[in-house]
């Protein structure tokens, strides 16, 4: 045993009292005296790894949840990828030296979700964290508005339940911005090929002058213009969404689908403001498909699967790859291990396989390694 320092509390007494066990029975169970039990639970010292294995064992319990590292309440200062309130509820990350707070509120956020928060922020801007550091350490944040990243993060859970994945909605612009800015670990970007160079890559060496990065291929999806059952106008390509009836809502600035538009409208010598809503902008596939299954849009961009989850029907305009770009020097992350491992594996390709509009034949490919 080791002399507690102050830092590590036990719920030893809880789990032995949950169990219906004396100290001197615990005791007996795992070969100690009931005085180093006591010692235990009056965190006066931590056992070594063999006993708190048997402690677990026989209190049905696992060590990380006999042994809390207490956490100061405020961690200090926190850059925000969003702004936000105090009080707001936030999901926390460690990237590098810096703790990243995503606030679970707002368009950018997936609706009809509410999260458990790892912390709240304060008057002062600094944080009332839930959670111990560690944990914080063992986070990835990672961006894209892949609706699939949400997959990846679950499998990750299942492969290593001590490592997590934040997954935040953002487009591929802010996404790719935040990782060069050491705001997130993993953009998820989805550029579109327009010359003889590939997308994703040009927009690295453009937006991230300098960033040494693996580019790893996550999904290849199908974009396009969701709209409502039955395609009631007809529409089948760009030239229909330029007249005066079809009311039209745009990606914002930036985003990677409202470049796929403006390079169809030039291909065809079609001025931007001939197309009704062009100005009109939502910041989401969600938010967009939300117009139209309310009766406020007739067409929007976005993705096959998020189409058919709002039960809307799709014209497809494109086939794009989503690809991972992580900074080199975050691949030794212990939940970066995590991420590329799970790329590599048959279950994230059945997954994506199983997504209306995807296609996992390219998943975990280096691209740039």
């Amino acid at each position: 045993m080791t002399i507690h320092d102050g830092t590590i509390r036990s719920a030893i007494k809880k789990y032995r009292r949950r169990k219906g066990l004396s100290q001197d029975e615990l005791a007996h169970l795992i070969g100690v005296r009931r005085q180093a039990v006591y010692d235990m639970e009056a965190e006066r010292y931590l056992p070594n790894t063999a006993v708190a294995l048997r402690l677990a064992s026989v209190l049905g319990c696992t060590v990380e949840r006999l042994f809390v590292e207490e956490v100061p309440a405020e961690l200090g200062s926190i850059h925000l990828l969003n702004e936000a309130e105090a009080a707001a509820r936030l999901s926390l990350a460690q990237v590098r030296e810096k703790i990243v707070g995503v606030p679970l509120h707002g368009v950018r956020t997936m609706p009809f979700k509410l999260d458990a928060s790892d912390g709240f922020l304060l008057a002062d801007k600094t944080i009332d964290c839930q959670l111990p550091r560690d944990q914080l350490v063992k986070t990835l944040l990672v961006l894209g508005c892949d609706p699939a990243l949400g997959v990846l993060s679950g499998l990750m859970a299942r492969a290593a339940p001590g490592i997590r994945a934040h997954t935040v909605f953002a487009s591929s612009r802010q996404a790719l911005l935040s990782v060069n800015a050491g705001n997130a670990h993993v953009a998820g970007i989805h550029y579109h090929s327009f010359g003889p160079s590939e997308g994703n890559i040009e927009a690295v060496r453009s937006l991230s002058p300098g960033m040494d990065c693996l580019l790893i291929a996550f999904s290849v999806q199908e974009e396009g213009f969701m709209v409502a059952p039955g395609n009631p106008l007809s529409i089948r390509s760009v030239e229909d969404i330029a007249n005066e009836r079809t009311r039209f809502v745009n990606r914002e600035e930036g985003a990677a689908l409202r470049k796929l538009l403006d390079a169809q409208l030039s291909q065809r010598g079609m001025p931007i403001l001939e197309v009704k809503g062009y100005t009109e902008e939502v910041y989401s596939h969600s938010e967009g498909a939300m117009r139209v299954a309310s009766g406020s849009a007739d067409a929007a961009l976005g993705l096959r699967v998020v189409a058919e989850s709002f039960g809307l029907d799709f014209v497809p305009l494109a086939v794009t790859r989503c690809d991972l770009a992580i900074p080199s020097d975050l691949r030794d992350h212990p939940g970066m291990t995590v991420l590329l491992d799970v790329l590599q594996s048959s279950g994230i390709r059945k997954e994506l396989g199983s997504l209306p509009g995807y296609d996992p034949s390219d998943t975990g490919k280096m691209i740039v390694g």
